[in-house]
């Protein structure tokens, strides 16, 4: 009678235990809590330690962050901690990943796994700005490499936690005014459409490099500042969709998205990468100054807190990692390119748009265990409830 009643009880859970699982694991991997983040460049000699920025960034309330390699300094200062990160494979890996599918394989087993669960690694960025970008070698290697790295994270089961992305400048498209016109360019299609056929089928977004700063740079005459900057201005009409645009990072979202759906991929994500304001630069550089970098900042922080999409994509909250947290003082080009940190080496801020600068960790807001371990319970969980349920199918099976 007992046994009877177990495999009744048993016959009734499985399926739906089954149900369950199968709908978690149908669920698109998730690299982004909430909707602002930050890129941690370290191309500099005077920022703070690795573990000084776990105590400025948890300060800050900023969970999502972005670094440009797999720095093993980094990765272990972020553990237990919950700052969600995504780490990157540099250009210059590209090629080598592409050809040699071990070579991957053991990227990930070195640069990854070692560091889970403790370090919410959730995502893996291949390259940065390869396709438009001057190497040509590197944008037929892409692909490979995205989807060899790919089959390395699946193989050692961490597709489920592992989001699998790369950035894009606006050089891959060949017009983006009005928003609607957008397309990608004829010599990047080629290399672009595939990758974004990739990307479909795992889930991973679109993400875009979009810079209001360099826009108005290229055509200053043209462009309103105030477009630029989030402030209040005529904006923009696009006839074809009959949308208003009253600042210029919408218009490049969607610009993106029009390309998308040209395409052929319109349910595809856009997440913003990169963006930013320069807070000082050479004398051809006018429009970097202290004030335009704190008025474009503050107000992509508000815009971002509101939680809404753009005018051609309401429904998809608008998701943008800042660039970036400090002033890199190695970096080359214009004066601009080492002075777009919120921080300055020190610690301290570099304009107030209402952050903290450093301070002791006991002055940190702690986040929420719930919350720390939500998104990446889900690969683990998942795991175990597999095991569950191949346990019950055996003892079904053994009780019959």
């Amino acid at each position: 009678m007992m046994i009877t009643t177990r495999l009744c009880f048993l016959r009734r859970l499985i399926p739906l235990l089954l149900v369950f699982f199968f709908t978690l694991a149908s669920l698109t991997v998730e690299a982004f809590t909430g909707t602002y983040g930050i890129n941690y460049g370290r191309i500099a000699n005077n920022i703070p330690s690795p573990d000084k920025v776990v105590t400025l960034l948890r300060a800050a309330k900023i969970k999502n962050v972005r670094i440009y390699d797999a720095d093993h300094s980094v990765l272990k200062a972020f553990s237990g901690t919950g700052l969600e990160i995504v780490i990157s494979i540099p250009n210059e890996y590209l090629k080598d990943m592409s050809a040699n599918e071990d070579r991957a394989l053991n990227w990930v087993k070195q640069n990854v796994q070692p560091f889970l669960p403790e370090t919410h690694i959730c995502g893996i960025a291949i390259g940065n700005e390869v396709l438009g970008g001057s190497d040509y070698g590197l944008w037929s290697a892409l692909l490979g490499a995205a989807k060899n790295v790919y089959n390395a994270v699946k193989k050692l089961n961490l597709d489920g936690i592992i989001q699998i992305t790369t950035a894009h400048s606006q050089a891959v498209f060949s017009n983006s005014f009005p928003p609607s016109s957008c397309k990608f360019g004829d010599n990047v299609a080629q290399y672009m459409k595939p990758l974004l056929e990739f990307f479909s089928q795992i889930g991973s977004p679109f993400c875009l490099n979009a810079y209001p700063f360099l826009a108005y740079m290229s055509d200053p005459g043209n462009i309103d500042i105030n477009y630029a900057l989030f402030l209040s201005t005529e904006g923009i009409y696009d006839p074809k969709t009959d949308l208003h645009y009253d600042n210029m990072l919408d218009a490049q979202i969607d610009a993106a998205y029009a390309a998308l759906e040209d395409a052929g991929y319109k349910d595809m994500e856009v997440i913003v990468t990169e963006t930013g304001w320069a807070s000082r630069g050479d004398d051809n550089e006018k429009a970097a100054t202290v004030n335009n970098a704190q008025t474009y900042n503050y107000n992509l922080r508000k815009r971002l807190a509101k939680k809404k999409g753009t005018p051609l994509r309401p429904k998809n909250v608008l998701k943008a990692y800042i660039f970036a947290l400090f002033n890199e003082n190695l970096k080359w080009g214009p004066t601009s390119e080492r002075n777009y940190g919120l921080f300055k080496p020190d610690g301290s801020i570099s304009y107030d748009i209402g952050f903290q600068g450093l301070q002791s960790s006991s002055a940190c807001s702690p986040f929420s265990t719930i919350k720390e371990h939500g998104a990446r319970g889900s690969y683990y969980y998942g795991h175990h409830i597999s095991v569950a349920i191949v346990s019950a199918v055996t003892l079904l099976l053994f009780l019959q």
